[in-house]
C-alpha cells in the first residue's frame, strides 16, 4: 500500500522540511511506503487541510509534468518513421464553391432573417403573386346525398337492434312458460 505525502511551501518564507529548496507555490508529492510497525494505524500528526491556495499549488504542478510530457510525446513521434504527425490539428476543409445564381439567393434568405429578427416589415412581395386556390365547398346536392346515406345507414342499424330485442323477448318467454 503506497500513501501519498504533500509539501507546499508557502509564500514568506517558512520553508517546510520535507522540501527545503522549493520555491514559493510549488508542491512536492512523493510516495511513501507503510512500514510494518504502521500497518494499518493513523499517524499522530493531524491531517492538513485541503485549502485552495494548496489545490491551485497542485494543480499547477502537475500541469508542469503534463507539459513537459507533451514534448517527450512530441520528441518519440518526430523519431517515428513517417516523421511528425499532427493529430491534434485537423485538417482544413475546402470551401464550397456556389453558382451566382445561389448566392443570391442565399443573401436573399440571410437578410429575410435578419429582418425578420429585427422586427421589420418583410421586402416587397415579387410583382406576380400565385393566387391562392379557392377554398372547395361541397355542394347541396352532394351534402344532400350524405345526409340521405346518413339517415339510410341508422335506419338499418336500429332495425336490426330491433329485431334482436324481439328474438331475445321470444326466446325469454320460451323459457318462462317451459
Amino acid at each position: 500500500m503506497v500513501m501519498f505525502s504533500v509539501a507546499v511551501r508557502k509564500k514568506g518564507g517558512g520553508g517546510n522540511s520535507a522540501a527545503p529548496c522549493l520555491p514559493a507555490g510549488v508542491v512536492w508529492i512523493t510516495a511513501l511506503r507503510f512500514r510494518w510497525k504502521n500497518r494499518g494505524k493513523s499517524s499522530h500528526m493531524p491531517t492538513p487541510k485541503l485549502t485552495a491556495e494548496i489545490l491551485t499549488a497542485a494543480i499547477l504542478g502537475i500541469e508542469v509534468q503534463k507539459q513537459k510530457l507533451d514534448a517527450k510525446i512530441a520528441e518519440l513521434r518526430a523519431m517515428l518513421p513517417g516523421g511528425p504527425a499532427e493529430s491534434a490539428a485537423p485538417e482544413p476543409t475546402k470551401a464550397k464553391n456556389f453558382s451566382a445564381a445561389t448566392r443570391r439567393k442565399m443573401a436573399a434568405a440571410q437578410k429575410a432573417r435578419w429582418a425578420k429578427l429585427r422586427g421589420e416589415s418583410e421586402p416587397p412581395a415579387p410583382a406576380t403573386p400565385k393566387r391562392p386556390k379557392p377554398k372547395r365547398r361541397i355542394s347541396k346536392e352532394g351534402l344532400a346525398r350524405i345526409v340521405a346515406a346518413t339517415k339510410k345507414r341508422w335506419a338499418a342499424v336500429r332495425a336490426a337492434k330491433a329485431q334482436q330485442e324481439k328474438a331475445a323477448k321470444k326466446t325469454a318467454t320460451r323459457k318462462t312458460a317451459a
